[in-house]
């Protein structure tokens, strides 16, 4: 409540209502946060809940992880855990460092909890992300680190690149998350054809979980055959789903700002979401383990996923229409 009325309002009119200046300015705070031991432990003392989970060979402290996306350079990493995930994921990091589309690239639709963003992978690169872990304490969570393609990398050399990221960080990660179903990098949604994805994860499965990320706008048959490469493949398991490409399910005032070109997220891909992690855990069998992201914006939208055959979710809009408290509310609502 007191996130919704006062915080949210606050952190909305940063920069004249610009949402990546208030997404940095919400970063640097959390990294100064992150240096203050005390300050953490607090917050663990109001957040964190137990609610373990073995998925994938990891043991999660619970179920609720942050989204790729929110912290891709991994600047705040102790504060996650101690605002009551049970797990972070980093990136989506590339093997060049790139300063990702031109701004602004980052929209909030309000009435419809959604936002639409074109960052275009915007991050350090793999090397200065590897430097940062090697230099951190334990985060006491699984780490999962989002694998893209650069942009500058062309895409029959793309088992390269993603290759030259996964040596440069295996070390650090728990599970890695291979993203190939981003909107906002030209030509990176082929790779989720057979072909592709096939070569992609002979060379990355191995020793760590690798898990594909995929785009809500597949079609089942189309998501069916990935699924039947990542079996054949060994990948460790799914996470359904990234942003879309749609635009239904807006509320009217939100309609004319949806016009921005960009994948969303939020309230509108909630049913759709649900809906993907149903196939996927149907097509499988339960083979393959499920992280479900899209729309989760309150516990019961969590535990329809976890219904849908989810072992574990992750917040990103959610997170920024509601605050840290529904990570911990969903935490304390989850169904086993």
């Amino acid at each position: 409540m007191i996130f919704e009325r006062v915080v949210r309002p606050g952190l909305f009119r940063l920069g004249g209502g610009d949402a990546e200046t208030a997404h940095e300015w919400t970063l640097r705070r959390l990294a100064g946060l992150s240096r203050r031991p005390a300050a953490l432990a607090a917050l663990r003392s109001a957040y964190a809940v137990a609610a373990p989970r073995r998925v994938f060979g990891l043991d999660f402290p619970n179920p609720v992880g942050l989204a790729a996306g929110m912290d891709k350079n991994g600047v705040a990493l102790p504060a996650w855990p101690a605002l009551g995930f049970g797990f972070v994921e980093v990136g989506t990091v590339t093997a060049h460092a790139q300063p990702g589309n031109p701004r602004p690239r980052l929209f909030r639709l309000p009435e419809s909890s959604a936002v639409i963003n074109r960052m275009g992978f915007n991050n350090a690169g793999a090397q200065a992300l590897a430097d940062r872990l090697a230099g951190s304490r334990p985060l006491g969570v699984p780490l999962g680190i989002s694998l893209g393609k650069s942009k500058v990398t062309p895409l029959d050399e793309a088992v390269a690149d993603y290759l030259a990221s996964y040596r440069a960080l295996r070390e650090h990660g728990d599970y890695f998350a291979v993203n190939v179903s981003s909107p906002n990098t030209p030509g990176l949604r082929a790779l989720q054809d057979r072909e592709h994805l096939d070569a992609l994860l002979g060379s990355l499965v191995g020793e760590k979980p690798v898990l594909v990320k995929i785009a809500p706008d597949l079609t089942e048959p189309a998501i069916a055959e990935l699924l039947a490469v990542c079996l054949d493949r060994g990948a460790a398991g799914v996470i359904a789903t990234n942003t879309t490409l749609g635009r239904g399910g807006l509320a009217a005032v939100d309609v004319p700002r949806s016009a921005e070109a960009g994948g969303l997220s939020g309230g509108p891909l909630t049913v759709r979401a649900r809906e993907v992690v149903s196939f996927v855990h149907r097509e499988t069998g339960g083979r393959l383990p499920v992280i479900g992201v899209g729309g989760i914006m309150r516990p019961d939208d969590a535990n329809r996923l976890f219904d849908a055959g989810a072992s574990l979710v992750q917040l990103y809009t959610g997170f920024i229409y509601r605050g840290p408290g529904l990570a911990r509310a969903i935490a304390r609502a989850a169904r086993p």
